[in-house]
This record gives structure tokens, sequence and C-alpha cells, in this order.
């Protein structure tokens, strides 16, 4: 169901293009994301809103007859996030990106002022928070000064999330999610599309609500679902990696510090979904024939150093082992 708002606007291309990905979502989830986006502050021509029914069991179309005149709604055959985030990108003609999950949305406050950044600034990106607490408080946000994505992620850490990003279509060119990854898509693209990028500025603000499930990877008991969680994050670790030897040196450095972080995350995420001592150090040795571990002696964080400091060692590897489990978020 395609809208034709803009056709009488002419020809100028919409401000942001608002990429919905939806499957078997509860139909008030979705009509909450998308009032979310509709209450903003900007006019019909400015925005596109493309929801990309990824093959759920019982389209929502019905459901949503009230939103119709506002979106372009496209059915696919079920392919994961990664499939309905590329048709989208196909697709997309705003001068602006930004992806929203169909059960998340848009903070009110916060977006408008990243939307007034993307009116009125030229920037590439616009880098933003999320929260998981519907009450969080809206405070006057400071803006960092516009660095490139490349310099931002030499001395930065960066959201994984491809939601907490507002982004020019320009820069995407070819760049797309990587099919058959169905937990960390937005961990490969992200550092991809940020190297792209010469103009970011992060704004210090959650602008976007993500919805806690208890059906994450993390929270599933069955071994299926673990494994394919870490499967998954080491694919991406070795993609990223390939990528980098292709890159610039600077670029290359940059590339180099989130995927150091992504294996320290990779290491947490066996020690706790597993919790298996044999299955770790099998692990930790295949890393170390990669050239991935012991971890770089960087100075990226204070977290950082203090993990690889702590899996340098057996006994190190064996307090982690105990504790971990026991923390209530991960590292």
């Amino acid at each position: 169901m395609h809208n034709l708002q803009n056709t009488e606007q002419g020809k100028k291309a919409p401000l942001i293009s608002f990429v919905i990905t939806c499957h078997n979502t509860e139909t008030w989830m979705l009509t909450e994301c998308m009032e979310s986006i509709l209450a903003l502050s900007l006019r019909p021509f400015e925005r596109e809103i493309i929801v990309i029914d990824d093959g759920s069991e019982v389209s929502p179309i019905e459901e949503l007859i009230h939103c119709c005149d506002d979106i372009i709604y496209i059915r696919k055959k079920n392919g994961g996030i990664s499939s309905a985030r590329n048709a989208a990108l196909d697709f997309v003609h705003g001068k602006y990106i930004q992806f929203v999950d169909g059960d998340d949305y848009l903070r009110h406050a916060p977006y408008e002022y990243c939307l007034d950044i993307a009116r009125y600034k030229e920037n590439d990106m616009v880098m933003f928070d999320f929260t998981h607490n519907e009450n969080e408080e809206f405070k006057m946000p400071s803006v960092s000064s516009p660095v490139s994505g490349t310099e931002y992620m030499h001395n930065n850490n960066i959201h994984g999330s491809a939601c907490c990003y507002l982004f020019r279509r320009s820069i995407v060119g070819s760049l797309r999610f990587t099919h058959g990854i169905s937990y960390g898509e937005d961990e490969e693209f992200t550092p991809q599309l940020l190297l792209r990028a010469e103009n970011v500025v992060r704004a210090d603000v959650k602008a976007y609500f993500y919805r806690r499930h208890g059906t994450s990877a993390l929270h599933k008991g069955d071994t299926r679902n673990r494994l394919k969680r870490i499967n998954d994050n080491l694919d991406v670790i070795y993609s990223l990696r390939k990528k980098s030897l292709s890159l610039p040196a600077h670029d290359s450095n940059a590339m180099q510090r989130r995927i150091a972080q992504l294996t320290m995350d990779y290491i947490y995420n066996i020690m706790v979904l597993t919790r298996s001592t044999n299955y770790v150090n099998k692990k930790l040795d295949e890393l170390h024939r990669e050239g991935l571990f012991p971890l770089p002696d960087k100075d990226y964080t204070i977290k950082y150093k203090w993990f690889r400091r702590m899996t340098n060692s057996k006994a190190g590897r064996a307090i982690l082992m105990r504790t971990l489990p026991l923390l209530s978020r991960e590292l």
C-alpha cells in the first residue's frame, strides 16, 4: 500500500525516511511506534514512513487502517531483520534514514532535539542514546563538536544498535546488512557506516525507547539459541577483522578498537551463556590462534583494561566464571 502524499509536493525528497521493521509484532506496539513518528514536528512531505512486514503470520495492515494515508506498507517473505532493512534501503528516498524496530518507539522531546540538528546542521550522522525507562526524564542535552566517524571510533566506544543513529542516505552507498546473522547484525553494520561519515555529532540524549523482552537471547534457556548468539558474535568479529585489512591505516586502527570491544563482549557472553570452563578455554584457544586473544594492550576504557587483565590468567578467568553470571547486566 503506497502513500501518494509526496507526489503533490513535487520532486523534493523527504527529510527523513523512517524504516519500521516488524514480524508478528503486537498491533498496539506497532501503533505506538508509528504514532511516536507521526507526533513529530515533520510536515507530511518531510517524512517517509516505511513499514516492512517481514512475513508476519497475520498481516497487521487491517489493524493499521487509520495510518494508511501516512505510511508505505511492504510485506515480504520472512528473511530476518537484515533482509527487511536491506529491502528498505533499496527503496527509501529521504535525505536521512532512521531505523526503528516495530516494538520500540521514538521519545518525543529528545528526538525532536535530534531532528533540529538534522534540519539545521550539515552533519552526516546524529548519534543518540536509548533507554528502557518509559518515564526517563528529558534534560537539555549537550552536543559534541563534529568529527569524522573514524576519529570518533578512535576515541570512543559506540552503540551497536543501528536504531541509535540518524544518518544521511548518501553515505550508505552499497553497504548492507549481512543475511543470516540473527544476533549482532547491527554490530557489523554500524562501524562500517561510521567510517563513511565525515561529520558526526553525538547528542547526549535518550531519544529511543528500547523495549525489554524476556525472550531475548540472553534470557532464553535453550542451548540452541545460546550457541546461535555466540556463533553470530564470532562471525561478526571475523568479518570486521577481514574488512579492516583492506582499510586505510587510520580507519583500520579505528576498526581495531571496535573489534577488541566486540571480542571482550564475546568472551563475556561465552562465560555467562555457557558457564562452561571447558567451552570457554576452547574458544579462547581459537581466538588465540586467530590473533584475537589476549586482548590488545590498549587504554580504551577502565572496564576494558580490567577485563583484559582478568582474562589473561587462569585465576582471573576462574573468578570471572563465578561472578559474571551473578551480575544483572552485561559489561
